[in-house]
């Protein structure tokens, strides 16, 4: 009787264990209580980085400088960081706040930051590399590419339906598979290959037929690049390094773990809603299950950078970057209600009097104590990058800077 009753406590204990990340995953979204009530209080003192890569933009960065600054204070964000590049060139990056306020370390614009969703526009630049190489066909269905299909229901799918979001893959909430669900939730295990993460959801339930409906998935993203691999047979990650990241220089972008060490990642927070000014360190998770769709660390600088790559004729040549750039159609022949292309949104942008509105292209992200925004600009060669090391309610009370920024360069562009 007494080993029965052991045997049971250490199950339940175990059990506990277990979901404890899954608590945490849903109390830092604000779904259960958040317990503990350690927070840190943001610093009234506010360091400053400025670096002006191209003097003839003096004026325009100190505006922009300014504008990053009372974004910052208007959020009580922690830390800010913000990167221009123009017709190929780097012309600012910026910082404002602390990368960790426990140990009075500040943003700089070497700082590393989730990335959240934005890292489906890395895939995307991936990917569009893939298919300027005649690596990859978009159209080409997901049964080809296994000896074995880990689900058969997705053996109609094509790349092109992953990446646009019209495939019927669930994001992580509509994720059937309960053990997957609570893994993702948690995100505490390592997963070094992307045809292991796959396994988190590859017997969940699909939501409709491939270009049907448009449904955004993350889990879609993930899934795509395991069909890159196989196509290849080519490691997603190595793919993505020798294919985007060493061409363009992004040296700061790699993919974390619960072991990463950098010296330059930054402390992730959460905020109070109701108190703004109160945060608190998110806890510590492993993103490599979702890793093509919200898991890649990169900084403006280098993102900026990606934007300028994906606008040049060398890099992506300009029939595959219009495919991308195009939004995709449903099976009824109707354009998808988000205007999503092949892992960018493709939007009209107003700034406002006195702008004309034209074309952009971007993506924003949301992970764990993170937000990213990355936009692009064809018409003035223009890309812009802003991250933050925290997480508010609503996205765009981060994101909203990105246009001021545009404001900015866009009118210094006008006055030449």
């Amino acid at each position: 009787m007494k080993k029965a009753l052991l045997v049971l406590l250490v199950i339940v204990l175990s059990a506990a264990y277990a979901l404890v990340p899954v608590y945490q995953g849903l109390a830092y979204r604000g779904i259960f209580p958040l317990i503990g009530f350690n927070y840190i209080t943001w610093p009234s003192e506010q360091p400053l980085l400025s670096q002006v890569h191209d003097r003839r933009f003096e004026g325009a960065t100190n505006k922009a400088m300014e504008a990053l600054k009372q974004q910052q204070a208007k959020i009580f964000a922690p830390g800010y960081s913000a990167a221009v590049a123009i017709d190929g060139q780097l012309i600012w990056s910026a910082s404002v706040g602390w990368a960790d306020i426990a140990k009075r370390r500040p943003m700089n614009t070497d700082t590393q930051f989730r990335i959240g969703s934005t890292s489906k526009a890395l895939t995307a630049t991936g990917l569009a590399r893939l298919v300027a190489n005649k690596q990859f066909e978009l159209d080409e269905k997901l049964a080809n590419y296994f000896d074995v299909l880990p689900n058969p229901r997705w053996a109609n799918i094509t790349g092109r339906q992953l990446m646009s979001h019209m495939a019927g893959i669930p994001h992580y909430k509509e994720n059937t598979e309960l053990l997957g669900l609570l893994a993702t939730i948690g995100g505490q295990t390592y997963y070094p290959n992307v045809l292991d993460a796959i396994t988190l959801f590859d017997e969940s339930d699909v939501l409709f037929a491939p270009g049907d409906a448009f449904s955004y998935s993350s889990l879609g993203t993930v899934l795509l690049s395991a069909a890159m691999q196989k196509k290849t047979n080519i490691k997603y990650q190595n793919i993505m390094f020798d294919m985007v990241f060493e061409p363009l220089k992004m040296n700061a972008t790699f993919a974390p773990t619960l072991q990463s060490e950098t010296k330059n990642l930054a402390t992730f927070y959460w905020q109070n809603p109701l108190h703004r000014e109160e945060l608190k360190p998110w806890y510590d998770v492993d993103l490599s299950h979702r890793l093509a769709g919200g898991g890649w660390v990169s900084t403006p600088k280098d993102l900026a950078k990606l934007g300028q790559g994906f606008m040049s004729d060398k890099f992506i040549p300009p029939a595959v970057r219009q495919t991308f750039w195009t939004p995709q159609v449903l099976n009824n022949g109707q354009v998808n209600p988000q205007k999503y292309g092949l892992g960018w949104r493709i939007h009209p942008l107003d700034l406002g009097p006195g702008f004309t509105p034209t074309e952009y292209m971007h993506h924003g992200g949301v992970s764990a104590g993170a937000q990213s925004f990355l936009m692009v600009i064809p018409k003035y060669k223009l890309s812009i990058a802003v991250n933050a090391n925290v997480r508010t309610k609503v996205f765009w009370h981060f994101g909203e800077v990105a246009h001021e920024l545009a404001r900015v360069f866009i009118t210094e562009l006008e006055q030449r």
